[in-house]
């Protein structure tokens, strides 16, 4: 099955999300619905959305209830999106000139705390205990993983188990949250309900994975960041980090010092590449992603055959094969 069936399948309920969006991110204070379109109506594929949607089938859930809770996941992801492109300064976000460069750092942060805080009003009117604390928790995570990754930008001794951390608390979680909400809406027993969200978990660590490869791959019109980004944004990312493990220690300390600079020129970002290249990096980097989807796949034999588990199979493989 393809990706494109799959939003197909889904296409009418993604649009009753759309109508939630729109009607949550109104206020009297102008600014707010202006910075919130500009984000969540510049491209997002609705990743987290269809995730719950699809969950939430796949338990047998058709209530109201998956609209605005696919709505919550859809308001946090874009809440981070401002506030991470704030703290790396950046210029283009999916194609379009970020927020924070439009209105300035005080108006993306605070309309991504707004979002935030719609997202727990629109759960406490769902009402769903266990979604709310699994939600206080997951946003507690999120928020350790950024300061945690601030805490280690520009870091060249970045390890692979801190990599890791990173992408665990800053992507995985809530795409976890994203598939087991569905399950917690149905009333699905605890083990549906787990298997969901390590399914989430896994496919999360994947998606991260893949999108920090593709920093290195993508030609720029195919890819909505600039080439090279993450480390023009001190980022350290596993290509990288498998690279330098590999390569002897006088060529390790030539790329750290180039990597370390504040201001990459085009030939020192064309050596890093040609280095990460040379030393395996993007292969490696794809494998432990593959590896990732192979668990992920192989944990939805909890569940019989369906249309909803080959939608889930299809979300899957559409990572570790996407160039976008």
């Amino acid at each position: 099955m393809q990706i494109q069936k799959v939003f197909s399948a889904y296409q009418k309920d993604l649009q009753q999300v759309e109508k939630y969006l729109s009607r949550y991110i109104t206020s009297d204070v102008k600014l707010i619905p202006e910075v919130s379109r500009h984000l969540i109506g510049s491209g997002g594929k609705r990743f987290r959305p269809l995730l719950l949607l699809i969950s939430a089938a796949l338990c047998g859930y058709k209530g109201k209830n998956r609209f605005p809770m696919a709505a919550v996941m859809e308001f946090i992801h874009t809440a981070t999106l401002l506030h991470d492109d704030v703290i790396d300064q950046a210029i283009m976000r999916r194609g379009k000139t970020s927020a924070n460069n439009i209105w300035g750092n005080a108006a993306s942060v605070l309309v991504g705390d707004f979002l935030y805080s719609k997202s727990f009003t629109l759960m406490t009117e769902i009402g769903n205990m266990q979604i709310l604390k699994m939600m206080s928790d997951v946003t507690n995570v999120m928020s350790e993983g950024e300061v945690f990754q601030l805490m280690k930008c520009g870091d060249v001794n970045l390890t692979e188990e801190e990599y890791l951390t990173i992408i665990h608390k800053k992507t995985a979680v809530l795409i976890s949250a994203a598939c087991s909400s569905g399950a917690i809406l149905a009333g699905a027993s605890q083990d549906k309900v787990t298997t969901l969200a390590h399914f989430g978990h896994n496919i999360g660590m994947a998606f991260q994975m893949t999108d920090d490869t593709l920093d290195y791959m993508a030609k720029e019109k195919d890819f909505g960041k600039s080439i090279g980004k993450d480390l023009e944004e001190g980022k350290m990312t596993l290509p990288l980090i498998y690279a330098l493990k590999k390569a002897k220690p006088a060529e390790r300390k030539l790329i750290k010092e180039k990597v370390s600079r504040k201001k990459l020129s085009q030939k020192s970002l064309k050596e890093i590449l040609i280095f990460i290249q040379k030393h395996g990096g993007i292969d490696y980097a794809l494998k432990c992603a593959e590896k990732y989807i192979t668990d992920a796949k192989a944990m939805l034999s909890l569940f019989p055959e369906s249309t909803e588990i080959n939608q889930l199979l299809a979300v899957a493989d559409y990572i570790i094969s996407r160039n976008t």
